[in-house]
């Protein structure tokens, strides 16, 4: 099979571009072939990046991509390219850079303008087929884009020259600025200050709408909690979730969360639902359950595994990427209700139903209902609910459902794998543990790669004419920091050492393939990646946490593992080098947030030693301390010093130890507590 052939069927193969398969627009997939094609014949590169759940990609695709005319227009002067921006990331980051430098604003669909070297010039998100409200039609911005192309080329060459110097020269606005000295317990108040200045003090959340979950914000005054006792940051960070649990953003009938709601009130979600979304926000709930103890968490963590199992899991063991906002070709129409259909459903019970679920004649959107509680106190047996819930997910059943991005991504799966560690360690319920090394299992099978990268970005088998056919991409920084995450995540459930090994190896890997020398920080592809004009550094935590912020605490917590003091000092000096950004905008830096609680505090290294050991584990587990690393003697290792001189057989024990030097061991949990508590 040529490389031509080949570039097409990956193009096809990918969920996203296999929607776009079939209209007029001759699309080509990122590759040799349409930069080829585009030098050869001097024309300009139009490439339009979206995903499977994008509702305006949707709206624009059917508009103008599968209009005939416009399609000619665009085959005619322009070589056209699609990209899945989950599928390829690094090449978003860099459009999306650009575009918000053009424009001022970013979005999806994506589409810009590149001259035939792959330099971006123009460009914008979605444009209407017939001209807006001063906005253009598209008909006539790819008519002035390819005239200034005829007539105005070097004007062009220059601006995109100097455009592709301006994503090289900065991450987007902003360089790192380095710091001196420590971090004191008043900078982590001056982030709790300002953070808590946006939050929404009645329907919680941070800022206005359109509202996003924002778990790393929840998470670090859960920890903020912790470390002060400061019941404000307990009572946000835990209103911020039930609000969302109890929202129209929280499928009240099937389990599971949309990506974010545009009210202030988290009733109106942008339906789709996407895998990360649901591990980040199982994440948060199980810390908030290990704090609180509260039924609601349980439940919406029980029931969000098991819409994810349900609904996203491939018969493999790997978890797809998302689900649609669409279906029939109008948002949110798989999931909304009249109340006529709950009275013919529910008869008798339908008014209590109603009650509970805020379900109107008139609705509470464009005429219809989303579920939500809007009364959590009125008291309905799970008799009932399990009741209602059959009868209506079998009439939704019949319904068309929304369409699946059956794509499987290495970094999503490897949040999924660390949110159900952290539901095991909640709950304790043993099928999230077997979930969680199952899937481990099924990436280290499918996903890992050679010596050009040791795990891909995405994989698809498709079946047909072709055979089977593995899509993969050589995976990116985030992939391999979620997946580092996970593995120490599964080494703190399981006991077995053989996951930190793993880790260390990845990390190894990572160093030296994507690692700035100048700051210490990491590039976004790997050094042996050429289909790129510049790379990127990644440091904002955004929808999904950021690469470098990730990394960073695989390095503090594994270099204390293994005593790496180089890895340690990387990690603090990553960490102070974004001080005062951290400090400016802690909304945009979650998890850095949460590390600088790491380098501030003092971190305790805990051994669980002995035999028989599973009921002490899990009491540990419960606890949810935070700004530790835990291990257990199940087996010595030369390279772990903290397994050194423990008993591997014998009572079980805990020890706490601070810069490897070991208090006394205690038998009990509550002991383990008091001695953290007042050391």
């Amino acid at each position: 099979m040529n490389k031509m052939h080949t570039n097409r069927l990956a193009a096809e193969s990918s969920p996203y571009l296999l929607q776009h398969a079939h209209n007029p627009v001759d699309w080509y997939p990122w590759g040799d072939e349409a930069i080829q094609r585009a030098r050869t014949e001097d024309k300009p590169i139009l490439v339009s990046i979206g995903y499977s759940a994008c509702h305006w990609c949707h709206v624009m695709e059917k508009e103008s991509f599968e209009d005939p005319e416009t399609a000619d227009l665009m085959n005619r002067l322009f070589i056209n390219i699609k990209i899945d921006r989950e599928e390829r990331p690094d090449l978003d980051q860099i459009y999306m850079d650009a575009v918000q430098a053009i424009a001022g604003n970013g979005g999806w669909p994506l589409n810009v303008f590149l001259t035939p070297e792959g330099k971006p010039f123009f460009g914008g998100t979605y444009f209407p087929p017939v001209n807006l409200q001063n906005r253009p039609s598209w008909k006539s911005v790819l008519q002035g884009i390819s005239n200034a192309f005829l007539n105005k080329r070097e004007e062009i060459n220059d601006q995109a020259d100097q455009l592709t110097k301006h994503l090289a020269r900065v991450d987007f606005g902003m360089g790192i600025v380095k710091e001196t000295g420590q971090f004191t317990k008043e900078n982590i108040n001056e982030i709790y200050r300002l953070l808590i200045s946006t939050a929404d003090k009645v329907e919680g959340g941070f800022g206005h709408a359109p509202k996003f979950p924002q778990t790393f914000s929840i998470r670090f005054l859960l920890q903020h909690h912790y470390y002060t006792g400061n019941t404000e940051a307990l009572d946000q960070a835990l209103l911020s979730l039930d609000k969302m649990i109890l929202g129209g953003i929280y499928d009240q009938l099937g389990g599971g969360f949309a990506r974010y709601s545009t009210d202030s009130q988290w009733l109106t979600p942008h339906f789709e639902k996407m895998l990360y979304d649901n591990a980040l926000l199982i994440t948060a709930m199980s810390e908030a359950f290990q704090m609180t103890g509260k039924d609601i968490y349980t439940k919406a963590i029980s029931e969000t595994l098991d819409f994810v199992q349900k609904e996203m899991m491939s018969g493999e063991g790997g978890f797809f990427s998302a689900l649609d906002a669409d279906s029939e070709g109008e948002e949110g129409k798989y999931y909304v209700w009249s109340k006529k259909e709950i009275l013919e459903l529910l008869g008798k019970d339908s008014e209590e139903f109603c009650t509970y679920y805020d379900v109107s004649e008139r609705g509470n959107w464009e005429g219809k209902n989303i579920l939500r509680i809007l009364n959590p106190s009125m008291k309905i047996s799970l008799k009932k609910e399990l009741e209602w819930k059959e009868k209506l997910l079998s009439r939704r059943a019949a319904r068309t459902r929304p369409g699946l991005d059956n794509k499987i991504l290495s970094g999503w799966n490897a949040l999924m794998i660390t949110a159900c560690c952290k539901a095991y360690a909640a709950l304790g319920n043993e099928k999230y543990r077997f979930l969680a090394i199952n899937t481990m299992e099924f990436l280290e099978k499918n996903m890992t790669g050679d010596t050009i990268s040791p795990f891909f970005h995405s994989y698809k088998k498709q079946y047909g004419s072709v055979g089977v056919w593995e899509y993969g991409i050589p995976a990116f920084l985030d992939d391999y920091a979620y997946l580092i995450e996970a593995f120490i995540h599964l080494q703190e459930i399981t006991g077995d050492s053989s996951y930190l090994i793993r880790a260390r190896e990845l990390s190894d890997w990572v160093i030296a393939n994507f690692s700035e020398e100048e700051t210490g920080y990491f590039y976004y592809t790997h050094a042996g990646q050429d289909d790129v004009i510049v790379r990127k550094r990644e440091i904002y935590d955004g929808a999904t946490p950021s690469g470098n912020s990730v990394m960073t605490g695989n390095l503090f917590y594994l270099g204390t593992v293994f005593d790496l003091q180089e890895w340690k000092t990387r990690a603090i000096n990553n960490v102070t080098g974004l001080k005062d950004m951290v400090l400016r905008y802690p909304g945009s830096f979650g998890v850095w947030a949460t590390l600088i609680n790491g380098v501030t505090y003092q971190l305790n290294e805990i051994v669980l030693s002995g035999s028989q050991i599973e009921k002490k584990h899990l009491e540990f587990l419960k606890m949810g301390i935070p700004n530790r690393v835990f291990q257990i003697t199940s087996v010595t290792h030369p390279d772990l010093p903290l397994l050194r001189n423990k008993p591997v057989e014998g009572i079980p024990q805990f020890f706490l130890c601070r810069d490897y030097s070991c208090q006394q061991p205690v038998k009990e949990v509550a002991e383990l507590a008091d001695l953290i508590k007042n050391s």
